[in-house]
Formats: C-alpha cells, structure tokens, sequence
C-alpha cells in the first residue's frame, strides 16, 4: 500500500512549464562548392541535394553555400548577353525555392542557400535566401546584396538591395553578409547589434587577391563584435562564362582572437580549391562570456566619431554628404 501511493504521489507531480532552452552551441557545415556545366535543372539539384545529405549525416544545425550558387546554370540558358543570361537565370527562382525548402525540410538542417539573381520589378539583385535562408521548419528568408561590385554592375546589371537583415533561427540569431557586404565594418556591427552571434558570408572570388579580402574581413569582423564568421566559395571553372569563369576559395570558420578560441582565429579551414566540405561546433556560450571577459572588451561608443577632416575619394570629391559625412549603412565603395 505504502509503496502504491508513494506511486500515485510521483506519477501526479505537476510538470512545470519551462522556457525553451536556449542554444549553446551550433553545428556549420560549410560546403566549398565546385561549379560545372550542368544539362539540365535536376543535375543541379541532385548535387546540392548530395551535399546536403553529406551536412544531415554530420547532424549539422546549418550548411553554408557559395555565392551566385546557381550561376553555372547559365549552361541552361542561351542568351546573347551576360545580362540577359543573369535574367534568364531568375526564371528558374521558384524551382529553386522549392528544391531549397524540400531539402531543408527533408534533411532537417537550415540552408543558407548560397545566393540567386533574381529579378524584381526593374531590378536584377543578387540575393541570398537564408541568402534565401531555408530553416528546417519549412519557412523562408532572405538578404539582399547591399554592395555590388563594379563587376556585377557592369556585366549583369545587379543592382543592391536592403535593408540588412537578422534572422531568429533554432540556434540563435544569425546574419548573412554577401561577399564583399562582409568587408564593411557597419554591417556586421549592425548585425551583432541586434543579437546575430553568427555571420555567414557566401563568396564568389575570381583570385586569391579577392578571397584574401573576404576572409581577412570576416576575421576582422570577429575580433571586432565577438561573433563566429563562415565563409563558403566556389571553385573550379566555367568556360566561356562571363565574369564567373574562374574561381578561387579556400572557405573556412573563423572565431575572435583570444585565448579561449582556436588558434590563428581559425577553427576550420578547407585546402584551397577543392571541392569539399567542412563541419565544426561552435560555442555560442563562449561567446557570451568573452564578451564580459575577454582580453579586450567590445567598445561601448555608440557611434563612430566624427570626422577631424572631409575625406576624399582618388578624384578629389567627399564622400556622403556635408562636411564628408558617411552613410553607416551604404558606405562608399572605392575599389
């Protein structure tokens, strides 16, 4: 008898309702991604359907893909001029966005969907869902380009995009910087600002000189705002493509320069132009504790101070507006 009721008692104890339980740490999967002809729409699925699997396998919590991931569909395409081959690339969007969410879904990881051109109203952007962001619940997001590079504007007629978007996922907050968004202090200071603990850069780099940009920059953004940064890039070549024929990338998952992390702020890194794929954890609860005591503190300013002087350009001409003042978001692109 004593030893029933004892029974009944445990069984009845009430449940207490608990907050969700915060994320500690997070598994990237990184993919450096070869391009290649492609013959029809399912050849390209089935290889980043491929990498995906190999990312579930890992129970990764996000895989990372490149930039401008969809470009060697352009083999699919005929058009007469870069231009309107970038705009014929955007007609496969809603294919895209379907495979994307199935595979998230399906495999049970969040896809940073590397980045698509995609055409709206008069506007032609380079745009990434969550770069297109694909969470596994099934639902979507995406983040413009905010910086186009010379190129870009000149062979495809890519055109930015805003606002600066930060993302609530099931491991906490992230953010996406698109190559060269990367190497502008602002963006990544907003988005940490606003509680991403992650950045994620999908890259497309023609040279060594231009993936050294990019990498360089992540990891300044790391030492600066306490966050991990991952950086994925294409390799291999695209004959007879304009402006993304060749490739260079060695991607990577980088960390603040302190004690407590990897050294040379590197956690992971692939070899350098190969096709492969890389995974590693991160301490998310790491983060939050080198904040507070980390050798240097994250500076408290709320904003830049003001300029002593009026910057210039290489022609002579001031930046912004009166007295050369900057645009925080939307700085000047000298290149």
């Amino acid at each position: 008898m004593t030893a029933q009721r004892a029974m009944t008692e445990i069984d009845n104890v009430p449940h207490a309702k608990h907050a969700p339980r915060r994320a500690s740490t997070a598994r990237i999967c990184v993919v450096q991604y070869e391009v290649r002809r492609v013959g029809t729409f399912g050849d390209f699925a089935r290889q980043c359907e491929y990498f995906t699997d190999v990312a579930s396998d890992y129970k990764a919590d996000f895989v990372l893909f490149p930039e401008l991931l969809t470009a060697q569909r352009v083999s699919l395409v005929k058009a007469p001029r870069p231009g309107l081959a970038a705009r014929k690339i955007s007609e496969f969007t809603k294919r895209y966005l379907d495979l994307f969410t199935g595979l998230a879904i399906r495999y049970n990881v969040n896809i940073i969907g590397g980045s698509h051109f995609t055409h709206e109203g008069e506007k032609l952007h380079n745009v990434s869902y969550l770069s297109y962001l694909f969470r596994r619940d099934g639902t979507l997001a995406k983040q413009y380009k905010m910086h186009i590079t010379p190129n870009e504007r000149r062979w495809w007629g890519v055109a930015p995009g805003d606002p600066l978007e930060v993302f609530d996922t099931d491991r906490g907050k992230i953010a996406i910087l698109i190559d060269c968004d990367v190497e502008f202090p602002e963006l990544a200071r907003i988005a940490a600002g606003k509680g991403a603990r992650i950045l994620f850069v999908p890259f497309d780099t023609d040279s060594r000189y231009g993936y050294l940009r990019v990498r360089s920059c992540a990891q300044a953004r790391c030492v600066e705002n306490h966050v991990y940064a991952a950086i994925a890039g294409c390799v291999g070549t695209l004959s007879l493509v304009e402006n993304a024929d060749i490739h260079y990338a060695q991607s990577g998952i980088y960390t603040p320069s302190d004690i407590q992390f990897s050294r040379d702020m590197v956690a992971v890194e692939c070899s350098p132009n190969v096709e492969t794929v890389i995974v590693h954890e991160v301490d998310i609860d790491l983060l939050r504790r080198h904040r507070e005591t980390g050798t240097v503190q994250k500076m408290t300013r709320p904003s830049p101070p003001p300029p002593t002087s009026q910057p210039s350009c290489r022609n002579g001409q001031s930046h912004g507006g009166p007295a050369g003042e900057r645009d925080p978001v939307h700085p000047p692109v000298d290149r």
